[in-house]
């Protein structure tokens, strides 16, 4: 399983702890230090279509100016931007097989890893 986010992040804080209390084994790539490449962002965009992962709650987004946030007008848009604004991606984004989620949700994660 492989673990996507920013260590200080508080919501990836929480997933991690959740799967240490858990004892589910995951690697970790931090977007801060490894990025993200245009294939792993095509891959969740193919899978679940940017819309689910591009954050626009937070911060990132909100400072962004009015011109740029108009421009995402298609996919190619959203991911080149997400690929250059790394912390505008919902986190922490879970890959483990077939799964593929965004964001903490202990109930999805109960249900997936207490099989």
């Amino acid at each position: 399983m492989k673990v996507y986010g920013i260590t200080n992040c508080n919501t990836v804080k929480k997933a991690l702890d959740w799967f240490k209390a858990n004892q589910v084994m995951y690697e970790f790539h931090d977007f801060k230090k490894l990025g993200v490449s245009p294939e792993k962002l095509q891959e969740w965009d193919t899978k679940a279509g940017y819309e689910v992962f591009l954050n626009k709650k937070g911060t990132t987004w909100r400072d962004l100016d009015q011109d740029t946030k108009d421009s995402i007008k298609t996919n190619k848009d959203a991911l080149q931007l997400l690929q250059a604004k790394t912390s505008m991606i919902k986190r922490p984004v879970i890959e483990d097989g077939g799964f593929l989620y965004f964001g903490f949700d202990e109930a999805a994660y109960q249900q997936h890893f207490k099989k």
